[in-house]
């Protein structure tokens, strides 16, 4: 269980954190969005108990973060946005070492080592890590934050700079990590990899929680079910219509907020001329709330 109460952070006489307040279950997933300098970071890293706060309250699982950031380590697999990596080593060798730094003995730190390389189909082949692709770099980090299996992840932008096969891989990664029990915390700018894995989104603005909840919440929020219609005219320039429609990739497309509006909608277009292709249902994204909130 995290409770954060009424977190700031001050750098001078910015606020890069101003009363960040949120609770999160165990074994769940919570996405930290917002746009840059919103303060993602910055939380990322007071959770992780890397920077203090200059004001509020952080206790995850019984430990007060703020004045034992230490008894945090133990359970705790910190990934940054920038994984600085022993590149003239060995993966083996790499994850010997950490395993090593956190008390495990030669038989676990083999063991541990071979798990996390097969779940994460990472074959380095005896290779140095500086001779690795940077999705293996980035696996090979993940890796290490695992090593002494920890029940809190903190993950900033984990799949940064990957290839969208890779970047899938450890997105399923981190969503059988949640399903193990363990609980994540990841910022990304990828706001359909925090639509499809996270239990709960945190929107920052300027230091501020503007929005939080799952995805139902959030999109009742900021705008409930609406329907599109795409259709066809036999003659654009002369078709007229009483309904309000735009030009969508060459094509037209009308709103509906309704079924019954819905209902209107086609036949009113039906009866004017146009031929209805298809209808979707569309909630509102994660990138259209972020440009409702703005900067």
């Amino acid at each position: 269980m995290i409770t954060a109460r009424s977190l700031v952070k001050h750098y001078g006489d910015f606020p890069a954190l101003d009363g960040v307040t949120f609770d999160l279950d165990d074994a769940r997933i919570l996405g930290v969005i917002g746009h840059n300098g919103a303060g993602k970071t910055t939380l990322l890293k007071i959770m992780a108990g890397l920077i203090s706060p200059t004001a509020g309250s952080l206790v995850v699982d019984g430990i007060d973060v703020v004045r034992r950031p230490l008894d945090l380590k133990k359970n705790l697999g910190y990934l940054p946005e920038e994984s600085r990596l022993y590149e003239t080593m060995t993966t083996d060798a790499y994850l010997a070492f950490f395993g090593e730094i956190y008390g495990l003995s030669r038989a676990t730190i083999q063991e541990r080592g071979d798990e996390l390389l097969d779940s994460l189909a990472l074959d380095a082949e005896k290779k140095k890590i500086g001779e690795l692709s940077k999705g293996m770099k980035r696996k090979v980090a993940i890796a290490r934050s695992l090593m002494h299996d920890p029940g809190l992840l903190i993950y900033d932008e984990p799949t940064s700079g990957l290839d969208p096969m890779t970047s899938r891989s450890v997105l399923d990664y981190v969503k059988d990590l949640r399903d193990q029990g363990k609980t994540v915390i990841f910022s990304a700018h990828n706001l359909f990899q925090v639509e499809e894995a996270c239990d709960l989104v945190l929107i920052l603005r300027r230091g501020k929680v503007v929005a939080k909840g799952t995805m139902p919440e959030l999109r009742e929020t900021f705008g409930s079910l609406t329907y599109q219609v795409f259709f066809r005219v036999p003659d654009p320039a002369t078709f007229a219509t009483s309904v309000d429609y735009a030009a969508s990739d060459g094509r037209y497309l009308a709103e509906a907020r309704s079924v019954e509006e819905l209902n209107r909608t086609t036949a009113a277009l039906a009866a004017d001329g146009a031929t209805i292709e298809r209808i979707e249902s569309h909630y509102p994204t994660l990138e259209e709330m972020l440009l409702k909130i703005g900067r």
